[in-house]
């Protein structure tokens, strides 16, 4: 017959630890593959508008974006208040367009290229005058497929 304890406090054993660095590493590793960092920080303002038959862009590494606004009030006093273009995280003239799609052509593999598309996200309020522009600079340089960005429509029923 085994002994029986009457009265005596049992002790809890301690937690292992030893699976901790495998949980924390595979939350890092969560974290690392599905957040998304900002690639461009706006300088110009945006308000896209709605389309009620958009259509969502395949690849979007292939992508190269052109921002058309007005300078945000910060930027107005140095730049105005008319529509500018932003390339990156700068200011640019239509005349920059080429070197900017060149530059990015240089970034892909020669299979992409004819692949690569460029997106104008362009203010709503802004004149078709400096879109028709850049859009000319583009088929100067044979930069044919472009898309237009924008928000889908909401149907009020």
């Amino acid at each position: 017959m085994g002994k029986f304890r009457e009265g005596g406090k049992k002790e809890v054993p301690a937690i292992s630890t030893s699976s901790l660095p495998d949980v924390v590493y595979m939350l890092l590793f969560f974290f690392m593959v599905s957040t998304t960092m900002k690639e461009v920080d706006l300088k110009v303002n945006m308000s896209v508008p709605a389309a009620s038959e958009i259509k969502k862009l395949e690849k979007k590494s292939l992508v190269s974006y052109i921002y058309i606004g007005k300078p945000k009030e910060k930027f107005a006093k140095a730049y105005g208040t008319e529509p500018r273009i932003q390339l990156n995280d700068q200011f640019a003239d239509v005349k920059d367009v080429g070197d900017y799609i060149e530059s990015e052509r240089q970034q892909k593999d020669e299979k992409e290229i004819p692949l690569m598309t460029t997106s104008l996200k362009v203010d709503e309020d802004t004149k078709m005058g400096i879109v028709t522009d850049v859009k000319q600079e583009l088929r100067k340089m044979s930069a044919l497929k472009i898309n237009y960005s924008t928000k889908k429509k909401v149907r009020n029923n």
